[in-house]
């Protein structure tokens, strides 16, 4: 009998003018990128967030602590490989992923198949597993205002 699973993750950053903008493991052209101890990438995080809370194994913060200097500027997707890890350590698969980025600009179309492909070779699954969706808020809320970025994630992760 195959155990299914599924999880959600959510993540926010602010954005700042003159920082690298680093989402679903791409650097994108933008004024403004996240603050944030590591590269700030809100849909690895909230994808990290998903794939833990699916396996009832924590969050992010509880295996990437923000004020551990050994994750300062680290590249999001190490982040993500090591989780993948952590829960093919229990036993589960990466069944499919599903996000959603919540961004007035720039415009992240044109990066979202570039988008997919890293995030499946990150997480060793078939790059039609992978879905990422972007939205703007029609200028509500700090997403909106362009104070910052949000992402959501939602995973289903098995064991055979």
């Amino acid at each position: 009998m195959t155990n299914f699973r599924i999880g959600n993750g959510y993540d926010v950053h602010a954005l700042a003018e003159g920082l690298d903008l680093w989402l679903g493991g791409i650097k994108i052209k933008h004024e403004k990128g996240c603050v944030a101890h590591s590269d700030g990438d809100v849909i690895i995080h909230a994808l990290c967030d998903a794939l833990l809370g699916a396996a009832a194994l924590g969050d992010i913060g509880l295996h990437f602590p923000d004020t551990s200097d050994e994750f300062k500027d680290i590249d999001s997707k190490i982040l993500l490989k090591k989780t993948v890890e952590i829960i093919a350590s229990q036993g589960y698969k990466i069944g499919n992923v599903d996000c959603t980025l919540c961004m007035q600009r720039p415009k992240v179309r044109p990066y979202i198949d570039q988008m997919r492909a890293t995030l499946s070779e990150v997480m060793g699954i078939d790059i039609q597993s992978v879905s990422i969706k972007a939205t703007t808020t029609e200028k509500l809320g700090f997403t909106g205002r362009e104070e910052g970025v949000a992402a959501y994630a939602t995973v289903l992760i098995y064991k055979d």
